[in-house]
């Protein structure tokens, strides 16, 4: 028989709870609690469970995301195994499950207070077949040096990630049975970048990705913990053939304003992309899901690479104002509203001398393209970009500190049309809205600007032609951009 009564869930989001937690225990674990609403959310991604259960829970904390599923599946013959290192969490775990176990006499639970990693690790090594049906994942969101013991663990059974969020899920789908499904609360930061490919081509490679939610504020779901980056929720299913993707909405872990809408695949992974790029096109970015400018970077005959003058290397030659035989050595703190400012005070230099142990980190005078590689939060656009006009600037060589993504032509300048057209097409409002589809956080890799599509070279000289000599408007900026790719359009793409 059920004790259809509810079981207590611990809210360790509340600040009584919280005050047993250790500060620098959280820190070190890389511990964010998660909020009852989101625990409820994604134990409703689930599938409705016919077969009897095996659920894994790596990092279990107090039980919350194990409650969510027990509370709304705990009528099917339900088998636990959940992981915590922690004691203070582990002590509330056991009380958490032990609700649980009285209420429904067909679960069972068995808490291990071992690291997850290395029992996996262990597990995978030996062979022996994946057992779970379910893994409901709050991982700890750390990073892997590259040296450390879990790094070298995890090579063992062909799983190579940076962070310890990446490794949980890999690791819980390595031990799902075909069929089984996953739901992972993470950052989104796995969804571009050079470094996380290994994990991307592992997720398509294994699962389907059924459903995917985004919280549109930056700063809500896990706003006690002061977590800042964008998190997702993905929901995954073991060796399921890849359909369609439901992408959802909300603003915060209210759901209050929930949307959701079904994407090809082809739109959250282009086809063409060779990083394997994870798109998240929501309502309000449609321009960014059927872009119509198709040239990559290198058939415009443009390169970008990132700044190449790391300063602290080259401490010895710096020179706090400009003077004879050295060369500006440029900072995004030269740059603001469109306009240079140099030389400017600042506790960094304002040049380097031209010395042959500096000499390969400069490039030659001319037109350049710069775009920040890091902004603030609270920036209105995600990528900004600047041109660098030699006539502002007349040395015979620039430094590009590494903060910068810098736009070249074999280590060269760019032509003045050219880079003029580049930077208002940078600019635009379509460029800032496909750039949030695919990452997460705010800052602008290199990679990142050579995944992109770009306008051909004659409609980026088109564009620089209507803004060399004059300061456009955003509206003005967009204006072209839309016109240029509505002509786009009328062809066909072509």
């Amino acid at each position: 028989m059920i004790n259809r009564s509810p079981v207590p869930r611990l809210d360790f989001t509340s600040p009584g709870v919280r005050r047993e937690l250790d500060p620098e225990a959280k820190a070190t674990l890389g511990q964010f609690m998660t909020p009852r609403a989101i625990a409820d959310f994604m134990a409703g991604l689930f599938s409705p469970p016919k077969a009897p259960v095996k659920l894994l829970d790596p990092g279990a904390g107090a039980g919350s995301l194990s409650s969510a599923f027990l509370d709304k599946y705990g009528t099917v013959p339900t088998a636990v195994e959940a992981w915590e290192i922690d004691p203070v969490l582990r002590r509330h775990l056991a009380v958490t499950f032990e609700g649980y176990t009285h209420k429904f006499n067909n679960v069972r639970v068995r808490i291990h207070e071992r690291d997850f990693i290395e029992d996996a690790v262990f597990t995978l090594a030996m062979g022996r077949s994946p057992a779970y049906t379910h893994a409901i994942i709050n991982p700890p969101y750390k990073k892997i040096n590259s040296d450390s013991q879990h790094r070298l663990l995890l090579r063992k059974v062909g799983v190579e990630v940076v962070n310890l969020y990446a490794a949980f899920v890999a690791v819980a789908v390595r031990l799902l049975v075909d069929g089984g499904e996953a739901v992972a609360i993470i950052p989104r930061s796995f969804c571009n970048g050079t470094y996380y490919r290994p994990f991307r081509e592992f997720l398509f490679s294994t699962c389907a990705i059924k459903h995917v939610h985004l919280f549109e504020s930056r700063s809500q779901a896990f706003k006690d913990d002061d977590v800042l980056q964008e998190n997702i929720i993905i929901f995954l299913k073991k060796s399921a053939p890849q359909s369609e993707v439901v992408v959802s909405t909300s603003h915060d872990s209210s759901f209050a304003d929930y949307r959701e809408t079904a994407h090809p695949f082809s739109q959250i992974v282009r086809p063409f992309d060779p990083e394997k790029y994870i798109c998240i096109p929501t309502s309000c970015s449609p321009a960014a899901t059927s872009d119509p400018f198709r040239c990559t970077l290198k058939e415009t005959g443009l390169e970008v690479c990132t700044g190449p003058v790391v300063d602290f290397r080259v401490k010895r030659f710096w020179c706090k104002t400009p003077q004879r035989n050295a060369a500006p050595l440029l900072y995004p703190h030269h740059f603001r509203e469109g306009s240079l400012t140099y030389p400017k005070e600042n506790k960094k230099p304002n040049a380097v001398f031209v010395h042959p142990e500096t000499q390969k980190w400069l490039m030659p005078r001319g037109f350049y393209v710069l775009v920040k590689r890091f902004s603030s939060k609270e920036e209105r656009r995600r990528v900004v970009a600047y041109v660098l006009d030699p006539d502002e600037l007349p040395y015979p060589f620039y430094g590009f500190e590494n903060h910068w993504n810098v736009f070249h032509t074999n280590k060269g300048g760019l032509d003045a049309i050219t880079a003029f057209g580049l930077a208002a097409f940078l600019n635009s409002t379509r460029v800032d809205t496909h750039f949030r589809v695919f990452s997460g956080h705010t800052q602008v890799n290199a990679t990142d600007l050579r995944t992109m599509r770009y306008p051909s070279r004659r409609e980026l000289g088109e564009l620089g032609l209507h803004s060399k000599d004059k300061r456009l408007t955003q509206e003005q900026i967009d204006k072209l951009v839309r016109e240029i790719a509505a002509r786009r359009k009328s062809k066909g793409f072509k």
